[in-house]
């Protein structure tokens, strides 16, 4: 806080001083000292006036006014009245004759209080010069008083009494206090705690323990409100007098270490400021429920108290002692506002006192001094671009540009101004009529001029050249400084014979803007120097605020709605949610923000918007509010933050809410506040800002809400990279395809239609240069309605398309009369569009048919060539119970089903009958055969049961009514029915043919019935065969006991064995008599095998060897029981003997078949061939290999086998003679002279001679006699293990001592070159050799399973082959 001045007067030094400020005005200070002199001061210390009294000055009051100063004097009995407007006194005789000691004017009227020094009391009434004297109102001096707002008159006295008295002097109440009264008060006292205000009271103070010396006693139905008195009474108790409640006054007193009551006020809701003599400074509480309550103490000075003031106007509390002052803010005490140190005042300080509007804080002190601080300024203060002027003190004005960083500059001005303006180069400080220019130079801020006006100016405005003032409803341009045209160097806008006032004007580089009370705008282009725009409000408009180039103004209206108004084109846009207390707007000075500006009143502002491209067209928005701390006005708006003034004369800066982005570090945001961040932004249209955002967030929804703000911007290129961030591709190609339109509008209706805003892109296309995209649009949306409209006014070929596709919409939500209208409105009746015609028409048939014009309905539906709308129309009318018109529908489209469901509804057998053949669905056969049977037609109703494949009734008809059992039989094995089967069984059984009605009990799974009637007619076996595998264990127990009682041991063994009891079923197998020896063998083998039991096993290896009935059995049941019993050792080995015998006995096939057979399990078992049994296996098969290649004509081949079986013919002990013939016979056929030779020698011996075949006897023994030894050398061939050659029919290598694998088409050992398998016992074979076996024989040598010359396949590795090959040996 600032000293503003300070007076010491020599004559005042050492006393104390009186003063008073000026009430409500505070313009002047009276001050009274021991000089018996009066001296009147101005605000700025400056004296205005003194005068001389007749003795010390005893009382001086203003009047509530401040137009007239009462002083009264020691030995005088007149009053001194000074005349602040005039500066003149006069003296007013008082009339009474004894020493004045009091004087106080009424705080509502012109009245003025005077107490004497005996009791006597006179008021006097300025208005109208009325003296009132009342002698003996009190009976000693009296001392203190106060006015109340009613003109109430509480005065106290040294004969301690207060009395009460009216305007007149009467008096009202009247009462008595233990010690001399002193700061009298009214006020208002709430009886309930925190009641609404009412209570006026008078107060008097008492210091003393904080206890409460009541009398009160307050009845329940009191008011909530009383007139109260309060009295500090001998400065120790606070006494407070009900004047409702005369007779129970309260008195609160204080703790004894506060010391004295110094000073006391009154503020807010009943509360009650107390400063006392220790320097303590208490507030306590007047509700009645908390009375005398302390809410607040503090030790504010360390020795001394001496007085305290409040102004209600700061909501501030000051308390003076120990040479300081401490500032308190009424809202929250605890914290000292300020401190004021008069270290200079060594004998302390004496009374504090407040101007009215808060401003001025006086203090006087004890050695006869008197303070004056600047406790609030006048909020003054004015911006141009980024520069601003400011009050700092009552004479002193700052200039400033905080943001191009310039040092502030201090302005001394001459007088304390009203307002302030500033331009690029002056700034012009004013009061009244009176302005001062000052210019800013190289050196400092310069004097130009002062200029005085023809009116008290409101508000000035400059710009670089111009000044422009308001004053009395008229606006003044005049030049600043500088050489002008005469002409142009001053302008007055006035309305002229009050055809308007002028409310608000403004001034920028180029225009001066006003407003009027009628609601006119007007411009005045400065350069041409005339009217150039001008517009109409409905109703006056009380501020206007343009921006720094003119283009846009923002105006507040008598409505204290606000609106943004563009020159350029007088579009005029109401802003949203404005508040109507608002009092100011300031526009951002930030060059990225043109368009934002703030709007604000005492406690917020608001950021709004001005978007001027968005598909929607211009518009203005509410981005947000900022909280405005107190008492503080705003000056500058750049880059969001607003510079405000404030009270004490500096500036703050206040960051708004909606620029919080600019300002918060992102890393500590959570992912909320970014959200809300980029909000704002995007309102803003600070993309920069709101693309960093969204990478941070990094959502979908994020990228998709700057996606449509780019969008809603006409933002197109930004767009498409959002989109293409976000990987919407579909969205990235359409801005891409439109990116290059030109036409504004155009580009617009298609933003606005990807935003889904479609009305708004109609609107837009339609003002576009291709207004058909309107329609096209429309169309694609199915708005038919709205496509029609269009249609008829920019395409009406279109309308017929148009009409048809609404009606499709219209049927399908069954508004069928507006739907058969459109209908008929699509008729083209052109055959370009055939098609087209024809899909109304078949909605005009339909739309009829809906609508009940049945006739026309039907007969369009028989016109027209769809089979589909036949349909159609037929479920209609089907649904509407028009049967026969349906049938008649469907049956023309060809729908038989439909057809001959509808006539059986309609009960039309007839035409079902002929529709018969063509009907599909069962349900409709099944219906008329259900019909036929009734009418007694069995043969056409089981045909139509059977066309409905209802196979029990056709079954039942055929047993019943047609006698036809053969055709049921056959029903019910193809269907499988069970019904069906049952009937069958039925009638079989009612003709006794037993077999037969067992099957089908069987088949209709009445499986009891069966097995009775089988055991009562002796048809187990048919039972047996029927039940197959389905039959579970009981029932083959069932089937077994039965052949058990029966004594057929085979079937018994048979059944027991299916069920599992497998030591019966093999008791049973070896009782079978000698006729099925064989296959009961079999059976058993079979059981043991399953069984795996070995007593089982034992007990039949027992039997077979004969010896339980002396008769062994054939070896090959030994061999099929090991094969059974998997003990494949002991089967080779019995094979080899069954071969053996099978060889004696000349059954080659059999022995080769049996060896095979064990060859390949053995291999399956991973189990080593027995040499012997390969050997013999080879053998064999050269055996049979003899035949083939004879019968095939190649006697080489043959030859060559039966060189190699002659060689092994001890094998073939039963064919001995034959096997040698044939050898010398294919021997000498083939050229081999030599072996022919040595086998013809063998048969010359005597044990075969004479078995020789005669045919060839005499040729064999000229071969002995006449021997010829020439032999034709056999080939050689290549090992397969080592590569060793060797004759091809030699299968033991002598260079690697390897059995051979050999081939089952020639008998000759493998070559690796030339390898192949058969497919199916995987033996090998020569390929080449195999494949011209295959050309005459279909079958595997080996296996004789089918084979083919495309099966088989040359192998190039061989080696596994040969691995196997090793394992055999």
């Amino acid at each position: 806080m600032k000293r503003v001045f300070t007076i010491a007067e020599k004559n005042w030094q050492g006393s104390c001083l009186q003063y008073k400020w000026q009430k409500t005005l505070g313009n002047y200070l009276a001050v009274a000292g021991f000089d018996n002199s009066i001296k009147i001061f101005d605000r700025h210390g400056q004296r205005v006036n003194e005068f001389n009294l007749p003795g010390k000055c005893v009382a001086m009051d203003w009047d509530k006014d401040g137009d007239t100063l009462a002083v009264i004097a020691d030995k005088s009995s007149g009053i001194h009245l000074w005349d602040a407007n005039i500066n003149k006194i006069s003296q007013l005789d008082s009339g009474m004759r004894d020493q004045m000691s009091f004087i106080l004017w009424s705080k509502t009227g012109p009245l003025l209080a005077v107490g004497t020094a005996k009791g006597n009391l006179l008021i006097y009434n300025q208005q109208t010069s009325r003296k009132i004297p009342v002698l003996g109102k009190h009976t000693k001096r009296i001392t203190s008083g106060c006015w109340s707002s009613q003109n109430l008159l509480a005065l106290g006295s040294e004969d301690r009494s207060v009395t009460v008295s009216n305007h007149e002097g009467d008096t009202i109440r009247q009462t008595s206090v233990r010690s001399d009264p002193a700061d009298i008060q009214f006020s208002v006292m709430k009886t309930d705690e925190r009641a609404s205000p009412g209570e006026s009271t008078i107060q008097s103070v008492s210091s003393a323990e904080d206890s409460i010396n009541s009398r009160e006693s307050q009845s329940d139905n009191q008011s909530s409100e009383v007139d109260v008195v309060s009295v500090a009474v001998g400065k120790k108790t606070l006494f407070l007098f009900n004047l409702t409640d005369p007779d129970n006054p309260i008195e609160l007193a204080f703790q004894q270490r506060y010391g004295s009551i110094v000073s006391y006020r009154w503020y807010g809701d009943g509360y009650i400021m107390i400063g006392f003599s220790q320097g303590y400074f208490v507030v306590i509480s007047t509700h009645i429920r908390e009375i005398g309550q302390e809410l607040f103490q503090a030790h504010n000075h360390k020795d001394s108290l001496t007085s305290i003031a409040i102004s209600q106007s700061l909501n501030k509390a000051a308390s003076c002692g120990d040479c300081c002052i401490k500032i308190h803010d009424l809202t929250e005490l605890k914290e000292m506002y300020a401190i004021l140190n008069l270290d200079e005042e060594t004998k302390g300080l004496d009374q504090l006192s407040w101007t009215d509007d808060g401003q001025l804080l006086a203090v006087s002190t004890q050695r006869g001094s008197l303070h004056v601080f600047l406790t609030r300024l006048p909020i003054l203060g004015s911006s141009s671009g980024t520069r601003m002027a400011y009050l700092t003190s009552l004479l002193e004005v700052t200039v400033a540009n905080p943001v191009e960083g310039e040092a502030p500059v201090v302005v001394a001005v001459d007088v304390e101004p009203n307002f302030i303006a500033i331009g690029p180069y002056h700034v012009a400080v004013g009061m009244n009529n009176r302005a001062w220019f000052y210019a800013f130079g190289e050196n400092g801020v310069e004097r130009l001029k002062d200029t005085e006006y023809l009116g008290t100016v409101v508000n000035m405005c400059l710009n670089a050249d111009y000044a422009a003032a308001l004053f009395e409803g008229k606006v003044q341009l005049h030049t600043i400084e500088g050489e002008e045209q005469e002409e142009r160097q001053t302008k007055l806008f006035s309305g002229g014979d009050d055809k308007y006032r002028i409310l608000s004007h403004a001034l920028t580089a180029d225009f001066l803007f006003f407003s009027t009370d009628t609601g006119l705008i007007q411009c005045f282009f400065i350069e041409d120097w005339q009217n150039i725009n001008e517009y109409r409000h409905p109703v006056g408009v009380r501020r206007i605020f343009p921006d720094p180039s003119g283009t846009r103004l923002i105006f507040t209206d008598d409505k204290s709605d606000g609106f943004l108004y563009c020159p350029v084109n007088d579009m005029v846009f109401e802003i949203p949610n404005f508040s109507p207390t608002i009092t100011g707007a300031l526009w951002e000075t930030w060059q990225g923000d043109k368009g934002v500006f703030v709007a604000y009143d005492d406690d917020k502002v608001y950021t709004y918007a001005f978007h001027k491209e968005t598909i929607q067209g211009p518009r203005v928005i509410l981005v947000g509010g900022t909280k405005l701390p107190f008492s503080h006005k705003p000056l500058l708006l750049h880059n969001g933050e607003l510079t405000c003034q404030t009270q004490s004369g500096k500036t703050n800066s206040v960051h708004l809410t909606s620029h919080s982005f600019l300002n918060t570090n992102f890393s500590e945001a959570s992912n909320e506040q970014l959200t809300q961040m980029l909000q704002k932004a995007l309102m803003l249209k600070r993309f920069q800002e709101a693309w960093e955002l969204c990478k941070l967030v990094n959502s979908t929804d994020t990228w998709a809400e700057i996606g449509r703000t780019c969008l809603h911007h006409i933002e197109v290129e930004l767009a498409v990279q959002v989109y293409r961030m976000m990987g919407n591709v579909g969205m990235v190609m359409s801005l891409e395809n439109i990116k290059t339109i030109e036409d504004q509008n155009l580009l617009a209706g298609h933003l606005a239609m990807f935003s889904n805003d479609f009305n708004q892109a109609q609107d837009l296309y339609l003002a576009s240069s291709c207004p058909s995209a309107a329609l096209e649009m429309r169309r694609d949306l199915q708005h038919w309605d709205s496509a029609l409209q269009l249609a008829n006014r920019l395409s009406p070929d279109e309308m017929p398309f148009i009409s048809k596709e609404y009606a499709i919409q219209l049927e399908f939500i069954g508004d069928y009369v507006n739907a058969l209208s459109h209908y008929e409105k699509g008729m083209t009746k052109d055959n370009k569009y055939q098609e087209h015609d024809e899909a109304c028409q078949a909605g005009v048939a339909r739309m009829s048919i809906r609508m009940g014009d049945i006739r026309r309905g039907v007969n369009l539906a028989i016109k027209h060539p769809s089979r589909a709308l036949k349909k159609d129309c037929g479920a209609i009318l089907e649904s509407m119970k028009q049967y026969s018109e349906a049938a008649q529908l469907y049956e023309k489209g060809q729908y038989h089903d439909k057809a001959a469901s509808v006539y059986i509804r309609c009960k039309n057998w007839s035409k079902v009958g002929e529709l018969l053949p063509q009907v599909s669905s069962p349900k409709i056969h099944l219906q008329y055969a259900k019909a036929k049977e009734a009418d007694g037609k069995f043969k056409e109703a089981a045909m139509a049961y059977e066309s409905a494949r209802d196979w029990d009734n056709v079954i039942r008809i055929l047993l019943e009514h047609l006698n036809n059992p053969e055709e049921a039989v056959r029903i019910v094995r193809e269907t499988q029915s069970i019904d069906g089967a049952k009937m069958v069984a039925r009638f079989f059984l009612n003709l006794s043919d037993y077999g037969s009605a067992i099957q089908f009990l069987v088949l209709s799974h009445c499986s009891d019935e069966a097995f009775q009637l089988a055991q009562q007619h002796g048809q187990m076996e048919v039972y047996a065969d029927i039940i197959g595998p389905e039959a579970t264990a009981e029932d083959y127990q069932s089937i077994a006991l039965h052949f058990e009682g029966e004594k057929q041991h085979l079937l018994a063994g048979n059944f027991f064995q299916k069920c599992g009891q497998f030591s019966r079923a093999l008791k049973h197998f070896l009782k079978c008599s000698n006729t099925e020896d064989s296959l009961a063998i079999e059976k058993a083998i079979e059981t043991v095998g399953e069984a795996k039991d070995d007593a089982l096993t034992n007990q039949l290896i027992d039997y077979l060897m004969g010896e339980s009935d002396g008769m062994p059995k054939d070896a090959k049941y030994l061999f099929r029981l090991y094969m059974a019993l998997k003990q494949y050792r002991e089967a080779a080995r019995t094979a080899i003997i069954i071969a053996r015998e099978e060889q004696s006995a000349g059954n080659y096939r059999n022995g080769h078949d049996v060896l095979f057979s064990m060859y390949t399990e053995l291999l399956t078992q991973k189990i080593k061939i027995p040499s012997e049994m390969a050997t013999n296996l080879m053998i064999l098969h050269s055996y049979i290999l003899v035949k083939i290649h004879v019968k095939r004509g190649n006697h080489l081949k043959g030859a060559r086998m039966l060189i190699r079986v002659s060689s092994n013919i001890s094998k073939f002990p039963s064919h001995i003679v034959p096997i040698l013939t044939s050898a010398v016979i294919e021997c000498h056929r083939a050229g081999l002279k030599n072996s022919a030779f040595s086998f013809a020698a063998m048969l010359m011996r005597p044990e075969y001679r004479n078995k020789i075949d005669l045919k060839y006897k005499k040729k064999i023994e000229a071969m002995v006699r006449h021997p010829d030894t020439s032999e034709l050398e056999e080939d050689s061939t290549p090992c397969p293990f080592c590569g060793f050659q060797l004759p091809e029919c030699e299968l033991l290598c002598p260079g690697c001592k390897n059995n051979l694998p050999y081939c089952i088409a020639t008998g000759r050992h493998m070559v690796k070159e030339d390898w192949s398998v058969c497919p199916h016992c995987d033996f090998p074979a020569l390929y080449s050799q195999f494949i011209q076996l295959l050309e005459t024989e279909s079958v595997c040598p080996m296996c004789l399973e089918s084979l083919s010359v495309n099966q088989v396949r040359r192998i190039s590795d061989c080696s596994s082959y040969l691995q196997l090959n090793e394992l055999e040996q």
